[in-house]
Formats: structure tokens, C-alpha cells, sequence
């Protein structure tokens, strides 16, 4: 029997990259058939750069330029991405907005993973604001989405999976953050799998 060649995932990061340590556990556990052929960070420091040269991936750090506009930027992030030939490309904590001078690229393979429902608090600090909310009595639960980016609407893309999350009466915001990460590093996991499964 042929053995598939390996789905090949280059993942955009600009921070602590806990979701990409999640995926290289499945990697190494044989759940997630696929590999992590490159990690780019827009931020030098992020610890995510680290966690990716410890298990021997290659890194690259694309810090954008205060002279490049956003379009001339992600036209660079393209190429560098494109030099890894991904099937996927997965943002996973990737701090800025895409422009369709990146999407255009990668059409329908590009994967973002969202801390909060669909259609709820969209861009950064989604956690914290769902907090707020609740604590003001405006909800009883967020949750965590992973969904396909096909253009420029921030956190609107198909959704491809989700997850409920209850907050609960004793809970600070380290507790919710605690749980929204864990169910995060599930469902990226889940669904990364699944989209690898319907293509093999």
C-alpha cells in the first residue's frame, strides 16, 4: 500500500505558541499526520520560536517594517510562506489582520483558531471581553472556533468547528483563560485531523 506523502502545515504565530506545542504533540503521537514544515512569527520574542527550534523546525522571523504598508508586508509574508509549498497554512495566535494580498495565495487554506463563538467578540482580547460580559450578565458561555479565512473579515470566515464553554460563578479570568486554552489546543488538534482526513 502507497504511503501518503504528509500533509505539509506552515503555522503563523506571535506569541507564546502553546496551540503550535499542542500540534507537535500530535504530530509526535502519530494523531495528526501531518508536518509542520516551517513556523513564522511576526514578533522576534515570541516564546513560540523556541518551542518550534527545540522540536527541530525550521523558523523564520518577518517582522514587518514601519515603511511597508500592510499590503507590501503580507506580499512578503506570501513568499515566504510560499517557499514551503504548505497545504495548509494555520494561524495560531497570529496577532494581525490579512490582507487578500496573503489570502489570494493560500485560497481556502488558510485555518485561524479563535478564542469565542461565531459572530461574538471578534479581533484581540476576545477572552477578557466575554468575561466582562458575563460579569455584567450580558452571557452565560464563549467558547472557542476554529474557521477558514478566505478574506479580510476579522474572525468570519466558514466555520469548520466549535466548542461551548460555560463560565462559571467562581471563575476569574485565569480560570476561563486556563479552559478556553486547553479546549483550544483539543479542537485546533480535532480539526486539523479531520480536514487532513477528508483529503487522504
Amino acid at each position: 500500500m502507497m504511503s501518503h506523502p504528509k500533509v505539509r502545515l506552515v503555522v503563523l504565530i506571535s506569541g507564546n505558541g502553546s496551540n503550535l506545542q499542542a500540534m507537535i504533540g500530535a504530530i509526535h503521537a502519530g494523531t495528526l499526520k501531518a508536518e509542520i514544515s516551517a513556523v513564522i512569527s511576526n514578533k522576534r520574542d515570541a516564546y513560540g520560536l523556541e518551542r518550534a527550534r527545540k522540536a527541530g523546525i525550521p523558523v523564520v522571523v518577518l517582522p514587518k517594517m514601519k515603511e511597508q504598508t500592510r499590503e507590501e508586508y503580507d506580499a512578503q509574508l506570501a513568499q515566504a510562506v510560499q517557499l514551503y509549498a504548505p497545504d495548509w497554512v494555520v494561524l495560531a495566535g497570529w496577532m494581525r489582520i490579512l490582507s487578500m494580498n496573503f489570502l489570494s495565495q493560500f485560497p481556502n487554506r488558510v485555518v485561524n483558531l479563535h478564542p469565542a463563538l461565531p459572530g461574538t467578540f471578534p479581533g484581540t482580547h476576545a477572552i477578557e471581553r466575554a468575561y466582562d460580559a458575563y460579569q455584567r450578565g450580558e452571557i452565560q458561555e464563549t467558547g472557542v472556533m476554529v474557521h477558514l479565512v478566505p478574506d479580510e473579515g476579522v474572525d468570519a470566515g466558514p466555520v469548520l468547528a466549535q466548542t461551548q464553554i460555560k463560565i462559571l460563578p467562581g471563575d476569574t479570568l485565569a480560570d476561563l483563560e486556563t479552559r478556553i486554552h486547553q479546549t483550544e489546543h483539543r479542537l485546533l488538534v480535532d480539526t486539523l485531523v479531520q480536514l487532513i482526513s477528508k483529503e487522504n
